[in-house]
């Protein structure tokens, strides 16, 4: 592409490289490059599940869907499922995946479920129940860079047997938040717009059909500037810049903005929690503590798994949880 037409948008750059990640491995566990939250305890997913059908029961046991964007091998929607059935909630299944790969791990799990392209297929009958575990932050940034002469979209051009971000074109200035506008030369900042229409289409589609969209990823609360893309290969942080397609590129999610796209499309957003405040208030001390009085022997593994989900130094304070909901559904838990 860079040799045809020259350089390209750091967005073009991180979908194509990622397009071909995903599309050709099972990028997740200790044989692959991360582990996520699902992957670390099924208590996770069990919370998540248990979240979901609370709010089904107290709408009075609607016929819903349940969706999951980026399900992964399936672990999440395993787990989150188990625990809809224990309160008589056992909804259609609807995946939204493209890898090959994935899908192929996904049916092993969930023989019975039906995976779509994108969210336009979804059915449009019925509340959708709607997961997203680390999946907005794997969608293409923009990067901007403040230069003497104004705002400057950041490109991407050969370097050496490598790649590079350089500086662009002037952008309109309607593209930066205005708090960042007089910011000094050299801070970025990154914008995902197609995080921003996939939470637009997916929250148009629960504020006309009822339902709710529970969010899990990792960034600010409120939007801020500052380079966030990285790349992960063999859990180790990797130079994003060598060997595109092979290693995983993701960046910070703004839920602040993320938010401002799903109250746009008519669904009722609440404050962004820290995902270790939401976990901890949701129960998960004592599902750990249930587990561990079943299963003696992994009382540790559970504590560690609790440790490594909530602790601030961990995954807690980073990875944030965010509620999006119907207008006329119940208040959800968790987000007071």
């Amino acid at each position: 592409m860079i040799a045809i037409s020259g350089p390209i948008s750091v967005a073009d750059y991180m979908a194509e490289a990622n397009a071909h990640y995903y599309g050709t491995r099972d990028p997740l566990g200790r044989d692959g490059d991360f582990i996520t939250a699902p992957e670390i305890s099924q208590m996770f997913g069990e919370l998540a599940g248990v979240w979901l059908a609370d709010l089904w029961l107290r709408a009075g046991r609607p016929a819903a869907h349940y969706v999951e964007l980026g399900p992964g091998r399936g672990t999440l929607a395993v787990d989150a499922l188990r625990a809809m059935a224990a309160a008589g909630l056992q909804p259609p299944i609807e995946l939204v995946e493209t890898s090959p790969v994935l899908r192929k791990a996904q049916s092993g799990r969930l023989p019975h479920a039906r995976w779509h392209d994108g969210v336009g297929s979804l059915p449009d009958g019925g509340p959708l129940l709607v997961l997203a575990n680390e999946f907005f932050d794997a969608l293409p940034v923009r990067q901007f860079v403040a230069t003497d002469d104004g705002w400057r979209e950041r490109m991407m051009v050969r370097d050496g047997g490598g790649f590079a971000p350089d500086v662009g074109p002037v952008v309109d200035i309607g593209e930066i938040p205005d708090h960042l506008r007089g910011a000094p030369a050299g801070t970025i900042f990154e914008s995902s717009p197609a995080a921003l229409a996939a939470v637009r289409e997916v929250a148009r589609r629960v504020a006309a059909q009822g339902g709710a969209i529970l969010v899990f990823d990792y960034g600010p609360a409120s939007t801020s500037a500052g380079e966030t893309l990285q790349a992960v290969a063999k859990h180790a942080y990797a130079d994003p810049w060598q060997a595109p397609g092979e290693r995983d590129l993701t960046a910070h999610v703004d839920f602040e903005r993320l938010g401002g796209a799903a109250a746009e499309a008519g669904v009722k957003i609440y404050r962004t929690r820290q995902q270790g405040e939401w976990l901890k208030t949701m129960g998960i001390e004592a599902r750990a503590a249930a587990l561990s009085e079943h299963s003696p022997a992994r009382a540790a593994e559970f504590n560690r798994a609790v440790a490594r989900l909530t602790a601030a130094d961990q995954m807690g304070a980073l990875f944030k949880a965010a509620a999006f909901l119907a207008p006329g559904w119940p208040e959800p838990a968790g987000f007071a």
